[in-house]
């Protein structure tokens, strides 16, 4: 019970530092951060993977291996049944309010949970989503030691379930730590939204070659993409910045998290070419 208390805390002070993380990632652009803050989303969750989740897990773990074997009579084990109850209840709404999002993002496509949480650019979500499931399953744990214990007399399935949900909390940590250390990094956008972004540069008829396209997460709602490529020959400089124009407004309808738009012409046909408009015939 005392290793159940340690992850509530721990999950209550992930959601603060979750918290906060949205709220500094939204500050709008300035001279110092033109851009945005919505890195400082990827960098609270960071933390809250690594010092958070791995002292709670450690301190768990401790507890367990202290107790194992030398544990007491369970005193009240009504009383930690009816908490661990409740606690179910709690962490049950929560996780289904986060499994529904996941539902309604996804919109009846064929993706898997872990599938979605290992694609996710919002560390707001799959973190409270893995948090809750580990917290349903400690839960599980806890009161399975303490039916053993009251009623079967194993003394040492407390230390037990606590050595193992400190395990559960050391490998939630480092999933999250290593999902947000690739948003840190520097990720690209999912396949898909870099076909959808080919397609709707090839379906204009200025646009004669893409030869790169370089996307990056700025944040869980904010994408960033370069472009380098080639437009149909003899375009007069108000043509081309009414394609730049056009083009910048297709690729938003595209995904509404793309906000930066950055296109370099390029006259030269003789680089690395990703997509080419096909050419129709007279």
């Amino acid at each position: 019970m005392l290793t159940e208390a340690i992850h509530s805390l721990v999950d209550s002070i992930d959601q603060v530092l979750l918290l906060i993380a949205t709220v500094r990632g939204r500050k709008t652009p300035d001279r110092s951060h033109p851009l945005g803050y919505g890195m400082e989303t990827y960098f609270w969750s960071f933390i809250v993977a690594i010092m958070v989740m791995l002292a709670g897990g450690v301190v768990a773990i401790y507890e367990g291996v202290h107790r194992f074997g030398v544990s007491g009579p369970m005193l009240s084990p009504g009383l930690s049944l009816g908490v661990l109850g409740m606690a179910a209840v709690f962490e049950g709404s929560s996780f289904t309010v986060g499994f529904r999002e996941y539902k309604r993002i996804v919109r009846g496509r064929n993706t898997p949970l872990w599938t979605f949480i290992r694609r996710s650019k919002d560390p707001g979500l799959y973190a409270t989503l893995l948090e809750d499931l580990s917290a349903l399953i400690g839960i599980g744990l806890a009161a399975l030691a303490v039916i053993a214990s009251s009623v079967f007399s194993v003394r040492w399935a407390d230390g037990a379930a606590s050595i193992a949900i400190g395990g559960l909390l050391l490998t939630l940590s480092i999933v999250l730590a290593n999902e947000t250390r690739s948003l840190i990094a520097g990720e690209a956008v999912a396949p898909s939204v870099l076909a959808s972004l080919q397609r709707a540069l090839l379906a204009d008829r200025r646009v004669m070659a893409v030869h790169e396209i370089a996307t990056l997460h700025l944040g869980p709602n904010v994408i960033m993409v370069a472009l380098t490529m080639s437009f149909v020959p003899d375009m007069h400089l108000q043509d081309l910045r009414a394609a730049l124009r056009d083009i910048t407004d297709a690729l938003k309808s595209v995904d509404e998290r793309i906000t930066y738009v950055y296109v370099r012409p390029l006259e030269s046909t003789t680089e690395e070419i990703v997509a080419t408009r096909p050419v129709e015939a007279e």
